[in-house]
């Protein structure tokens, strides 16, 4: 039966001993969860096997054992087992399938969660762990940092902006330009004129308290204590420029400063960060004192006044220092807006009804009090105080005055300030300078003198000159010049219409010759000098010349060979002899040489300076006060009547030598120039001996007879008893005409020519204002008169100095001794005056010298030439009197020393002088 007997099946028992397989495929289910399913939870079920495992194993039929451990029950209990682990071990399978089906998705996000959080991200954004709309939500951390990065990021930029801008250099902008400022010889306030603004910078100590005060309690209370911005100012004003709202400042002083100062005024955000940035250094750079008076000096005030000092008089006609804390608050009030303040209407009122005087003076006077107030609230003025500045009324200011111009002689009168600045030796104002502004610059002119002479002129022209209806009254130009002949100061000038019509001056350097009003040069140099001895050579010392004086005798014909100073024929460049013509070719035989001068012969003159020698005459008018620019370069005879051109400024300070008895003083227009307070330059005034002061004396002595009665006796219709020395002139053509004379107290000179400014040339004057011809005794004579009788109304009528006694022996030059001596010209201690020789009245034929340029210190340059000739100088005219007296040699004559007598004006008419008067027509 062994043989029969039952074998287990091949392999079985392999595979029972072989160790358990890993499960395969998706059904498997890890081993610990086999082994427990097939033993089931208690300890009776499984048996612990080796260390590293489980050592039982599957068999085919699906039962599993532990290694080592009994089998209970058989082979069939076993067999039961294994079915029954079966049956679970499908359960287990099939649900650990479907899980692992339906997990694939979430086990993929947990692996991704799982690496996520090994490797968390800088920036959480899009927020990891989060979905929807609450993944690209930031969270609070992500707001925090977000705004704690912007303003580093603002700071950063901030702090970069502020290292980079550089504060402008204040010289070089617009808001601190400055206009100069003009001032009379009173020190009023002439005119303000340059590139710049009418601005006039004061120090802070010349700011009142008063308008400190009132600024800082109205604009910024904390103007001290602040770092020179307001943020919450600026926000506020950024805040309405974004949303369109009204503008709005909202900014310290120092933020004003910085606006007026280096920036424009738009209302942008751009010009608002570069306002708060250069404020910051501002503030950091300068003293707060230096930021207020910075302010007031260029913040706008209206009426075209930019600074407290412009403002201040543009407003009260007074100096910033003078203001008093009512006034103080309504200046402070027109920072608000000036043209909303001025209680005249603003600048605007025409277009803008907001800007009517009764609302513009409401809003002033609301603001001023308020401002006041504020000074209460602020502590710098008790309350009493207020209301007492309440009770006395608003302050007024003045109204406003038409814009200042150049305009009339104002445009005149500034260019001759400006020249004698820069031209003088000690200034070291450069023309750049001046341009640039800013300075006030205090000058000669006499207010007064300049409009009286201005009238004067204005006046004669209206009454005589008819350019509409007659041809000869076009064109025709007056000038004029005053001087103070005790330091040369520039009292009036009058140069044309109007400075802005006619832009060169008629003062100035014009090319107008000045005919015999040159005489008295000549009679200088020959009593300082002598004339030469006709025995000796050509270079003669004082100790061989001949001593002159108002007595010495020359022959006073017309047409006479002019001789050289040894009696020899001249012969002028053609190889010609000269004749020099008296006006209206009057011979006069021999003639002393006062009579000469009263009756401006040419004749003696021309040899008088060819005796003494034209450059000892040059050198006379040299050392007078006329510029070498006004003189010949190389003299001829022709030189001594005057064919040169003087200006009228010149020939005033000339005879104003001879006034102050040969003491000569330059000419100048402004007394000193200041910066602020700082003096940049002051006239330092000089004085020379150009004459002794028995030749400064004797000629004036001289030119006292012209006026009383020679060729100059129209004057003394308007001086009275003033005493008065002067000396008419006409050039050759009647082309020009002038008189010069001078008192005690003044010079001056005048001047008429005609002039096309299309046509540089010198018109004749025959038939102007229908008059034959036009001479020095003529308007010229007149407009003298009549504006010094006004310069000098009220002023003592001084005497001049007494002419000293005559020592020189009578002299008769190249044998012009008559048989009989004419009769001596008294001086003016004389009672009875010699008759002079009777002059007709036609004009002589003109000889025109070559033109010559010139140019000057006061006037620049031109180059007009002069027209006048050797005959130019006579201003003789007819002695149209007879002598009242029965003995002429005596004191007892009928008013022989008189000048009375209705003349019917300086034209002539009935002379009811018993002596009579020469007239020159």
């Amino acid at each position: 039966m062994s043989e029969h007997r039952r074998k287990p099946p091949q392999g079985r028992g392999r595979r029972a001993q072989q160790p358990p397989q890993a499960p395969q495929g998706r059904r498997a289910a890890p081993p610990n969860q086999a082994t427990s399913r097939a033993y089931g939870a208690g300890p009776d079920r499984m048996t612990p096997g080796p260390p590293g495992g489980y050592a039982g194993h599957r068999s085919g039929g699906g039962d599993e054992t532990l290694v080592g451990a009994p089998r209970p029950g058989g082979r069939a209990e076993a067999r039961r087992a294994a079915q029954r682990g079966g049956r679970r071990r499908a359960a287990s399978a099939g649900a650990a399938a479907g899980a692992a089906v339906g997990g694939r998705a979430a086990a993929r996000q947990r692996a991704r969660t799982m690496q996520h959080e090994g490797t968390k991200r800088f920036i959480d954004y899009p927020r990891s762990g989060k979905y929807g709309w609450r993944r690209w939500t930031p969270s609070w951390k992500q707001w925090l940092g977000t705004f704690v990065g912007f303003c580093a990021l603002m700071l950063g930029l901030a702090g970069v902006a502020y290292a980079m801008v550089e504060v402008p250099d204040v010289k070089n902008v617009d808001a601190t330009s400055e206009s100069n400022v003009y001032y009379w010889s009173d020190g009023s306030r002439m005119v303000d004129h340059g590139t710049g603004k009418n601005r006039q910078v004061i120090t802070f100590e010349e700011i009142p308290e008063t308008m400190k005060d009132a600024v800082i309690s109205a604009e910024n209370e904390t103007f001290y204590e602040d770092s020179g911005i307001s943020p919450g100012g600026i926000a506020r004003a950024a805040f309405r420029m974004a949303t369109g709202g009204q503008t709005q400042s909202g900014s310290t002083i120092t933020q004003q400063y910085v606006k007026n100062t280096y920036l424009n005024q738009d209302q942008t955000l751009t010009r608002k960060a570069k306002e708060l940035l250069i404020s910051i250094k501002v503030d950091a750079q300068m003293e707060k004192q230096d930021i207020l008076a910075g302010y007031l000096n260029t913040a706008y005030y209206g009426r075209g006044a930019y600074g407290i000092q412009a403002a201040s008089q543009a407003y009260y006609g007074k100096n910033a220092e003078e203001l008093d804390r009512s006034e103080a608050a309504f200046m402070a009030s027109l920072l608000n807006g000036p043209n909303l303040h001025d209680p005249a209407g603003g600048e605007a009122q025409a277009v803008s009804p907001a800007q009517a005087p009764e609302k513009n003076r409401a809003r002033a006077e609301k603001r001023w009090s308020w401002i006041l107030k504020r000074q209460v609230e602020t502590g710098e003025i008790p309350a009493s105080e207020r209301q007492e500045l309440l009770a006395k009324k608003f302050p007024d200011p003045k109204e406003p005055e038409r814009a200042s111009s150049l305009e009339g002689q104002i445009g005149y009168l500034v260019e001759l300030a400006n020249n004698d600045v820069l031209n003088d030796p000690d200034s070291t104002l450069t023309k750049k300078q001046l341009d640039d502004g800013g300075y006030q610059i205090y000058t000669t002119f006499d207010k007064k003198k300049v409009q009286a002479l201005e009238k004067t002129v204005q006046k004669v022209r209206k009454d005589n000159l008819k350019p509409d209806k007659r041809e000869e009254d076009k064109f025709v130009q007056f000038g004029g010049a005053s001087v103070r002949p005790e330091d040369g100061a520039i009292m009036a000038v009058y140069g044309g219409t109007s400075a802005t019509e006619h832009f060169r001056s008629n003062a100035g350097r014009t090319g107008a010759g000045v005919g015999s009003t040159f005489k008295p040069y000549v009679m200088a140099a020959a009593l300082e000098n002598g004339i030469r001895d006709p025995d000796l050579g050509e270079d003669q010392g004082p100790e061989d010349r001949i001593e002159v004086s108002p007595k010495t005798v020359y022959d006073g014909d017309s047409k006479i060979k002019l001789l050289d100073y040894a009696g020899e024929t001249w012969l002028n460049g053609d190889g010609e002899p000269q004749y020099t013509p008296n006006e209206g070719d009057t011979d006069y035989e021999e003639i002393t040489l006062r009579e000469a001068m009263k009756v401006s012969a040419n004749t003696p003159f021309i040899q008088l300076a060819m005796d003494v020698g034209l450059e000892e005459v040059k050198e006379a008018a040299l050392d007078a006060g006329v510029s070498e620019r006004g003189l010949m370069e190389n003299p001829t005879p022709a030189f001594a009547l005057g064919i040169s051109s003087p200006t009228a400024v010149e020939m005033a300070n000339g005879y104003a030598t001879f006034a102050n008895s040969g003491l000569q003083n330059d000419t100048y227009a402004v007394k000193e120039v200041k910066d602020g307070s700082k003096r940049v330059y002051q006239h330092n005034p000089g004085q020379k001996r150009a004459f002794d002061p028995s030749t400064a004396d004797t000629v004036t002595d001289m030119l006292v007879d012209v006026v009383k009665d020679g060729t100059g006796t129209a004057v003394m219709d308007y001086m009275g008893r003033r005493p008065v020395a002067g000396k008419t002139g006409t050039t050759d053509g009647n082309k020009q005409a002038w008189f010069t004379g001078y008192t005690p107290q003044l010079s001056t000179s005048i001047g008429m020519w005609r002039s096309d400014p299309a046509n540089p040339k010198f018109l004749e004057m025959y038939g102007t204002a229908g008059k034959p011809t036009i001479h020095g005794a003529s308007f010229p004579a007149e407009i003298w008169g009549s504006y010094m009788g006004k310069a000098l109304e009220g002023k003592e009528q001084l005497p001049f100095p007494e002419a000293p006694p005559i020592t020189a022996e009578e002299y008769c030059a190249h044998g012009a001794c008559p048989t009989e001596s004419p009769e001596p010209s008294p001086s003016p201690s004389e009672s009875n005056p010699t008759p002079s020789p009777s002059v007709p009245t036609t004009p002589s034929p003109s000889v025109t010298p070559s033109p010559t340029g010139s140019c000057d210190k006061w006037w620049g340059c031109d180059d007009e030439g002069t027209t006048t000739g050797p005959g130019g100088g006579q201003d003789g005219g007819a002695n149209q009197g007879t002598n009242g007296g029965a003995d002429q040699g005596t004191t007892e004559g009928t008013d022989q020393g008189t000048t009375g007598g209705d003349d019917g004006g300086i034209f002539g008419g009935p002379d009811n002088d018993t002596r009579g008067r020469i007239q020159e027509e």
